[in-house]
């Protein structure tokens, strides 16, 4: 890919994602807690992830393997990490999930459509189109490595903590809902929001990528207003005192 076209795709994807987090604001994705028949032909959840998520997993792949540094430290590292969050996301993830939601298939189509678009720009930048003997072994000893490095496994943890909370709400048979209250969700509704955003966070910053930095954008576009729409479903269902004062999901700020 050319640069000037790289930099054009950047544009254009951080313009539309002010444009989902406005629009995500009116209308909530039905999907999860949100589905409703509205949304059209849906298919099973588990399915809906797996095809959602894979894609990136693989363009990433593909991308790395035919570039000339998939054997440099540096880029081997990052193409690593990243690849470990989507594997555990469409491989893993969908089937510890429990339940018998479903997802609309155009939600589905339109997740594609974006990791694809994704795993484009991350791969360009890291394989191709960073500046040559930026991403020297020498990298490896900066402050913005660790700093990034810490931050990717601290979001990770608070991710599947969370996940794993949320999973072990109900019993057996049970279909109520609860409100969960357990690490993160002392602090924030959506404990696992916060944990993704904090992860793509720590990814940016110890790549100092442009475009892992239009990531961490789309990443909170997409999920501050679920966030907010989550935070609103549990206190119309529980109670404003039972939610209290958490925040949505950044702790303390929203």
């Amino acid at each position: 890919m050319a640069q000037q076209t790289f930099e054009f795709l950047l544009l254009a994807m951080s313009a539309l994602a002010v444009v989902v987090f406005v629009a995500l604001y009116y209308v909530r994705a039905g999907y999860g807690m949100f589905h409703t028949p509205k949304w059209g032909l849906s298919l099973n959840n588990k399915v809906g992830w797996v095809l959602m998520e894979a894609p990136v997993f693989f363009v990433m792949l593909y991308l790395w393997w035919n570039s000339g540094v998939r054997f440099n430290a540096v880029p081997l590292i990052f193409f690593l990490l990243f690849e470990l969050h989507y594997f555990q996301r469409a491989f893993i993830f969908p089937f510890l999930m429990k339940g018998k939601s479903r997802m609309p298939l155009t939600i589905m189509l339109m997740g594609v459509v974006f990791n694809l678009l994704n795993g484009l720009m991350q791969g360009e930048w890291l394989f191709y189109l960073a500046p040559d003997g930026l991403y020297t072994d020498e990298w490896l000893s900066t402050s913005s490595f660790w700093t990034g490095i810490i931050l990717f496994f601290i979001g990770m943890w608070i991710n599947l903590h969370s996940d794993s909370v949320i999973r072990h709400l109900r019993k057996p048979g049970d279909t109520r809902h609860y409100l969960p209250q357990k690490g993160m969700y002392r602090y924030v509704t959506s404990g696992n929001y916060f944990g993704e955003l904090l992860e793509w966070v720590g990814f940016a910053v110890l790549t100092c990528s442009p475009a892992a930095w239009v990531f961490v954008l789309w990443t909170f576009a997409n999920l501050a207003p679920r966030a907010n729409s989550i935070r609103n479903r549990y206190r119309e269902e529980f109670g404003a005192q039972a939610v209290g004062n958490r925040k949505r999901m950044i702790p303390f700020i929203y």
